[in-house]
């Protein structure tokens, strides 16, 4: 009798599982994720301190990136990620091999690459890249999250600023 109820209690949590999957919804990340720019960075800090965000966070990203793309179809098209984001970063996505200009914290005028390479190392996609409101290092994280739930925890190592006090390994072990 005791086995027959576990089943029982096992399909009914696949079952919820997979409700509340589909229940999630998709939108297109380039729409709902990121925000769009002139890729000026200090108009960037203007905008998110008037709208009361944390950080700015920066993609940096490379045409036909698998993983990039997996980023995008897995974990930034859900609206959770989105609404979450979009309330504490100002979110700007750069290709690591284009010509586009930024204008740098400094008001340098400088081609993404040369900013993606140059000014933050950037030698991998994706790379997320946390600024403070002065145009200072936060945090760096490379390659995919695994997860929705692994990205979310990133977001709220940087918004409860748990980087002050050990890195995001040790932040996301305590989670578990």
């Amino acid at each position: 009798m005791l086995k027959r109820r576990n089943i029982v209690i096992a399909v009914l949590l696949v079952c919820l599982n997979a409700v509340a999957v589909v229940s999630a919804e998709i939108r297109d990340p380039e729409e709902y994720f990121f925000h769009q720019t002139f890729g000026d960075l200090q108009e960037e800090v203007e905008i998110a301190l008037d709208e009361g965000q944390t950080a700015i966070m920066v993609m940096f990203e490379l045409n036909d990136c698998p993983w990039c793309e997996r980023m995008k179809a897995m974990i930034l098209n859900q609206s959770e990620v989105q609404d979450y984001f979009r309330a504490h970063f100002r979110l700007l996505m750069m290709n690591v091999e284009g010509d586009n200009l930024v204008v740098d914290f400094n008001g340098e005028e400088i081609a993404e690459k040369d900013w993606a390479l140059k000014h933050n190392r950037i030698r991998a996609t994706p790379v997320f890249l946390f600024l403070d409101l002065e145009g200072n290092r936060i945090m760096r994280f490379t390659g995919a999250a695994k997860s929705v739930e692994e990205f979310m925890l990133l977001g709220e190592f940087v918004v409860d600023r748990h980087y002050e006090n050990g890195n995001f390994i040790k932040f996301k072990r305590s989670r578990n």
